[in-house]
């Protein structure tokens, strides 16, 4: 069984919504994703809680890409703003403040990028520590 790294991202990222109680499941010996979320109306296994062959993907902070990443980010790339970045995290609405101060530093698209890389790398990381085949196919 081989799945398509870009749907294990996609799961990672449902996963990450905050939207209600958000999960997703692998299916290690089909390859079916399965989401489970206030907004999901999709049938699921009678299985899915009891049999071993379901993987839970992880959400973005079991992977380490959130305040962390930040903070390698702004370390990075604008250390001078580091204890501005580690106040914003001690407060709701931490990135919507971030977006604001990486796009008044014309930094934002810089910001998506590496996120979006991280994402990738930490993406093949976890398939590969649970030996799940996968190619990077669009």
């Amino acid at each position: 069984m081989t799945v398509k790294l870009d749907d294990i991202e996609w799961a990672i990222e449902f996963a990450s919504s905050g939207c209600g109680d958000s999960e997703a499941y692998l299916d290690t010996e089909s390859g079916a994703i399965y989401y489970i979320g206030d907004a999901v109306e999709e049938p699921i296994p009678d299985d899915l809680y009891d049999s071993d062959k379901y993987l839970q993907i992880p959400d973005k902070r079991e992977l380490d890409l959130g305040k962390h990443l930040v903070i390698r980010f702004t370390s990075e790339k604008i250390p001078e703003h580091l204890d501005t970045v580690y106040d914003m995290f001690r407060k709701q609405g931490a990135y919507s403040r971030l977006k604001d101060l990486l796009g008044s530093l014309a930094l934002l698209d810089a910001w998506y990028a590496y996120e979006e890389l991280a994402l990738k790398q930490a993406t093949i990381d976890w398939c590969k520590a649970n030996n799940i085949s996968f190619n990077n196919d669009i």
